[in-house]
């Protein structure tokens, strides 16, 4: 996505590494260039208040389930093989939530 503008820190940058401006795991010098590139492009300040609002509705709906640390791990190595282009295989992932309430076994 992008807007058509030119900014100093481009859309894509921003986008691929939204989810890092959310959790506040980015250097204070980088959130500050996103907080202007928001200012300047309302597609991406749109992108940024859905994935904040979702974020919250998942944390008030979700949020008082620890995550295995072994599940987030496997879950942020496909987010990355995604975001890479790469193919990610169906069944590694089909049994990573097995025995976690409310997931179903394949």
């Amino acid at each position: 996505m992008s807007c058509g503008e030119p900014h100093e820190t481009d859309c894509a940058e921003v986008l691929d590494h939204l989810y890092e401006f959310l959790d506040h795991e980015m250097p204070d010098s980088d959130c500050t260039k996103f907080e202007v590139h928001f200012e300047e492009c309302s597609p991406c300040l749109e992108k940024y208040g859905l994935e904040q609002a979702v974020k919250k509705l998942v944390k008030r709906c979700c949020g008082q389930d620890d995550v295995p640390t072994d599940l987030r791990a496997k879950v942020m190595g496909r987010i990355d093989l995604i975001r890479s282009g790469q193919s990610v295989p169906d069944k590694e992932v089909s049994t990573a939530g097995a025995d976690l309430p409310g997931v179903a076994k394949e």
